[in-house]
């Protein structure tokens, strides 16, 4: 059985973790990134942003200013055992939240939604947000990922149903125009990672898009050929458009395009768009039946992806 205590210790370092640090899969991409650039301010542009999330590890300072809503993904095994139960887990993520927010990890940005109210640790009526997914096996995996206000607020979500008469372009049409007016806009910090739901009604559509935003990693493919098409598509359309770094011009508007599917009603194709931010806050830990606590380079919420 997995102990109360070691969980929420292993819960409230997670959340330090995708506070203050980018995954790997994000500093390649980064990289890669600095190394094509052509124009010399959005390369400029680039290293500042990778030097300064080097530097907030380094101080253990939130990467962003907005630290973002607090969502929890629990990849949970089917014989896992934990003390107090999935009840107690949900408490235990409270406390966590709580405890970052304390310590500066967070900023208290979590709101009553029509008073205002600041309860100062960004603890709410469902928030933080719990998803599961249940696997074979014995053990729990953990990942905290964070949409800022900007990426999910002010344009950088959105949804529409589309024509089967429309298909592939119709859906591309959507996706690529809603990426433009969002970055025209200055609702998003480019370059993003882009998650997009395919199919299932419109509150499936846009569960998947953000898993795919927050918990793919980037630079990976889909298995099916015809969606990994459509990825790299996008991820070309867009990063032909020379928005660049927060909008200032470049050859990197996306990091990342990522799809995800449902099968959908013959009425039609319920289409989402999820702008994640540059700095993809997110961070997933394993912990094993017999307490063994391994950080993970991945969430693996999609498999190997």
């Amino acid at each position: 059985m997995i102990k109360t205590e070691l969980y929420e210790e292993v819960l409230f370092q997670t959340v330090k973790r995708g506070a203050t640090e980018i995954s790997e899969d994000v500093r390649e991409a980064f990289t890669k990134a600095i190394e094509k650039e052509t124009s010399l301010d959005a390369k400029r542009g680039l290293r500042v942003t990778l030097e300064s999330m080097d530097m907030s590890a380094k101080r253990e300072n939130p990467l962003c200013v907005d630290t973002g809503w607090p969502i929890f993904y629990f990849k949970v095994g089917n014989d896992c055992k934990l003390e107090g139960g999935f009840v107690e887990l949900e408490n235990a993520a409270r406390r966590a939240v709580a405890r970052a927010t304390e310590k500066g990890y967070l900023r208290a940005t979590m709101k009553h939604p029509l008073t205002g109210y600041d309860p100062g640790n960004n603890i709410g009526m469902n928030i933080p947000d719990f998803t599961y997914k249940f696997v074979e096996g014995d053990g729990i995996e953990i990942s905290y990922a964070a949409k800022g206000g900007g990426s999910e607020c002010f344009g950088g979500t959105r949804h529409r149903i589309v024509a089967f008469a429309d298909g592939i372009k119709g859906i591309e049409k959507f996706v690529i125009d809603s990426f433009v007016a969002s970055a025209r806009a200055g609702a998003v910090c480019p370059p993003s990672v882009l998650g997009i739901g395919i199919g299932g009604t419109a509150n499936v559509a846009a569960n998947l898009a953000k898993e795919a935003a927050c918990l793919r990693t980037v630079g990976s493919k889909h298995p099916d050929p015809t969606f990994a098409k459509i990825e790299e598509d996008i991820y070309n359309a867009l990063n032909s458009l020379g928005i660049g770094i927060l909008g200032g011009g470049g050859d990197t508007s996306v990091l990342g395009v990522n799809v995800e599917y449902a099968y959908t009603h013959i009425a039609g194709i319920a289409v989402a768009t999820s702008t994640n931010c540059m700095i993809a806050r997110r961070a997933s830990t394993r912990i094993d039946s017999d307490g063994k606590v391994t950080i993970m380079k991945s969430p693996m919420w999609f498999g190997d992806r």
